[in-house]
């Protein structure tokens, strides 16, 4: 029997930033498109390899937590970058939360 549900990516062009979790190298990035499973970014020709980092990308709607599963240069206009996303872990979130939410004077979020 075939499978009926699909989960497909559609186009979803921003600007973003893509940080290594354990380096906290900075990029800036633009996505191509994006599922709930992950999404395709372009980086410029002379990004680092990535392939299998943790990452968090922030656009200027949502954050996501992934791996780089795919890197492919495209000559010398860049490379595409494919992420699959990832459940934050209670750590990220802390330090997300610690950087994201600040606390009210008496009232912790």
């Amino acid at each position: 029997m075939e499978e009926r549900r699909r989960i497909g990516r559609v186009g979803y062009e921003a600007n973003a930033v893509m940080v290594v979790c354990d380096t906290q190298e900075k990029f800036f990035v633009h996505t191509q498109n994006v599922s709930p499973m992950g999404m395709a970014v372009h980086m410029d020709a002379d990004a680092p390899q990535l392939l299998e980092r943790d990452v968090i990308i922030v656009t200027d709607t949502f954050i996501m937590y992934a791996d780089v599963k795919r890197q492919e240069k495209q000559g010398d206009e860049g490379c595409i970058v494919g992420i699959s996303a990832r459940k934050f872990t209670e750590d990220v979130l802390a330090y997300l939360y610690d950087r994201i939410a600040p606390e009210k004077e008496g009232q912790a979020y």
